[in-house]
């Protein structure tokens, strides 16, 4: 069957040639795709139509960071001519049999963009079909590109009074509503500061969409969930883009920081203050603020595998408490329920009964210092210029948005030079039991045996997350339909030696994130990978499928081996939901961006209040470490700014 659906999205306005036709072609690649899976019972079961997925796969596209986007459609482009010179036919017209026989040449390919191009495509299938089968999203075949605005409930944009057009005045504006920028615009605001916080994303109630479903990636991530480091191997990493940011979309696992990481920092970056003492205070303000606490009563099934095999090994396993608020009510399988406490369920709400107003869906483009105000050039939510004056500048858009936005000012010394992540990798494993069920709960034990270097713990087990980590598995359709009752996602991250650097690029919205492992940091992963395969089989794993492109099945101790063979810079996959260090505070001024309270040196009255302030992995969750550091400064602003 050929290609049947002509879309025109607005993936790229460039008048080049290689633009006219994409839709075509990529209509047609995933046909190809899709035909291959056709001898899946759960596809030739499935009523979903192909075209629902083509339409899927180009939405994503067109969400992907903007300097991805014409080297994609350039890579589509070559795949096709490939073909259609192979074949002495146009692309679009060849049967699907032969654009296949291209689709192995390329995933089978040593060079490793053509072996990542088809695995883009394969992933986008696979969530895009997983994700309409399991009901997480509307109808995709009339789904439109501005879908995050017309098809959710998004809390209503407070009346702004504009003191000019396109003008707003405030005393201090705060960048970013994250934990790192909620928490400082609340205390800034119950100190009865006028405080507006100006966000990029929407702010949607928490329960807007399901938890960790493809509907809440294209609502509330970044680029839709598709922003890679670059880099041998590539690490792909995520964002939130949302009021709350991150806090809206991740586990809530909560970690101080370890008290030999704080001396590190007091070494060698001379910050200022940075005890367990200092910080203790804080810690206990915010786990008070968000109810940290352990689960009162059973754990889910998943996190205990993990925890029995640690056990088993003679390993240290701990279950990490969550910011959650319990209901008082459990789920079929006995685990108590209730809801994670994100920004949008704790902070923001203070912030707005103190008087604070929240700009969502406002842009910041960049901005400067006019006598002894700043002029913040952003968008408004409709896309027209906005200028917001205000006496202090917070920036909190992470540690990618950060060092970006103080780039495209010309302020801080070298910004986005020291990003650093905890790199991890993971196996998708099977067992006898039923573990998983239609709300996978998440995993709340890690093992610290090994920790700093390497940790491990239970990943989201939902079913898109699955499809996404059986790429490398045949029939992973049909495996997957069979057994994701007995499946769940378990990963080993490192600490690492490796870091990375963010650079904002002329004429692009999106900053171009490099990462680079050190040879260690791939030791440090294949030993992870190894350590984990023995805790899931003492746990009674009867298979493991790795995130290594290539790579076989795992059904004993001897498969092992196969992993270490294919855990290289070219075949391995790995992502990161931890991002940090790329403005790193202290008295250092040699590394150090902004002082050891987040002013950034040598620009008064503009603050750092997020991730990027970190001085390097903390080997640990950071949020703990983020609100902790930034209620620090807030409150120590205050004491100077009464």
């Amino acid at each position: 069957m050929g290609s049947q659906v002509l879309l025109n999205l607005p993936l790229n306005k460039m008048p080049f040639p290689i633009h006219r036709g994409h839709s075509r072609r990529v209509s047609a690649l995933v046909y190809a795709l899709i035909d291959q899976r056709r001898q899946d019972r759960i596809f030739q079961n499935s009523s979903i139509s192909n075209n629902a997925i083509v339409q899927f796969v180009l939405e994503q596209q067109a969400r992907m960071p903007d300097y991805f986007r014409f080297p994609l459609k350039l890579a589509t482009w070559l795949h096709a001519i490939n073909a259609s010179i192979n074949h002495f036919n146009s692309y679009h017209k060849l049967s699907n049999p032969q654009r296949q026989s291209q689709l192995l040449l390329w995933r089978s390919a040593p060079i490793a963009p053509l072996r990542d191009f088809i695995r883009l495509y394969e992933s986008l299938v696979a969530l895009g079909f997983e994700s309409i089968a399991d009901g997480d999203s509307p109808p995709l075949d009339t789904l439109p590109l501005s879908f995050n605005k017309t098809h959710v409930t998004e809390y209503p944009h407070p009346a702004i009074t504009f003191h000019t057009t396109g003008l707003i005045k405030t005393d201090i504006a705060v960048i970013g509503s994250g934990p790192g920028g909620a928490i400082t615009s609340t205390l800034l605001a119950e100190a009865g500061k006028n405080v507006t916080l100006i966000e990029e994303g929407g702010h949607f109630p928490l329960e807007s969409c399901k938890p960790f479903s493809a509907l809440e990636m294209i609502q509330k991530y970044r680029a839709g969930g598709l922003t890679p480091s670059m880099g041998t191997p590539k690490v792909a990493y995520v964002e939130g883009k949302c009021v709350g940011g991150g806090s809206e979309i991740n586990s809530g696992l909560y970690h101080r920081t370890p008290p030999d990481i704080l001396e590190q920092w007091r070494h060698q970056f001379l910050v200022d203050h940075l005890t367990e003492n200092d910080l203790l205070p804080h810690f206990l303000a915010n786990e008070t603020d968000l109810t940290v606490s352990t689960i009162p009563g059973q754990t889910p099934a998943s996190s205990l595998k993990l925890h029995d095999g640690a056990i088993a090994m003679g390993w240290n396993s701990q279950e990490i408490p969550r910011w959650f608020a319990f209901d008082g009510h459990s789920d079929s399988n006995g685990v108590p329920t209730g809801y994670r406490q994100s920004m949008t369920k704790t902070f923001i709400p203070r912030f707005q009964l103190a008087g604070g107003q929240i700009l969502p869906r406002t842009k910041v483009l960049k901005f400067k210092k006019v006598g002894s105000h700043w002029e913040i050039q952003s968008l408004d939510s409709n896309g027209n210029p906005l200028t917001i004056k205000s006496n202090h500048i917070f920036a909190a858009c992470g540690a990618i948005q950060t060092p970006a936005l103080l780039q495209r000012s010309g302020l801080g010394h070298k910004p986005g030079s020291s990003l650093f992540m905890h790199p991890t990798v993971k196996f998708v494993a099977r067992f006898q039991d039923e573990i998983n069920s239609d709300s996978p709960s998440v995993g709340v034990h890690q093992i610290k045996q090994f920790s700093p270097r390497i940790s491990f713990g239970c990943s989201i087990g939902s079913k898109p997350y699955l499809a996404l980590g059986l790429m490398d598995s045949s029939h992973h359709h049909e495996y997957l339909d069979l057994h994701w009752r007995n499946m769940s996602i378990y990963y080993a991250t490192i600490t690492g030696s490796g870091h990375g650097s963010v650079r904002s690029i002329p004429g692009f919205s999106d900053p171009l994130v490099k990462y680079k492992l050190s040879s260690n940091d791939m030791s440090d992963l294949a030993d992870g990978l190894r350590k984990l395969a023995l805790a899931l089989f003492q746990s009674g794993a009867i298979e493991l499928q790795s995130s290594i492109s290539g790579s076989l099945p795992i059904r004993n101790i001897g498969d092992l081996s196969q992993i270490q063979a294919r855990l290289n810079r070219n075949f391995t996959n790995l992502m990161t939901i931890h991002l940090f260090s790329s403005c790193p505070m202290g008295e250092n001024k040699s590394l150090c961006v902004a002082n050891s309270f987040g002013a950034v040196h040598g620009v008064p009255s503009l603050h750092l209040a997020d991730a990027s302030l970190l001085c390097t992995a903390p080997g640990v969750n950071p949020q703990g470490s983020i609100m902790a550091i930034v209620r620090r400064n807030a409150i120590q602003w205050l004491e100077n700014h009464h």
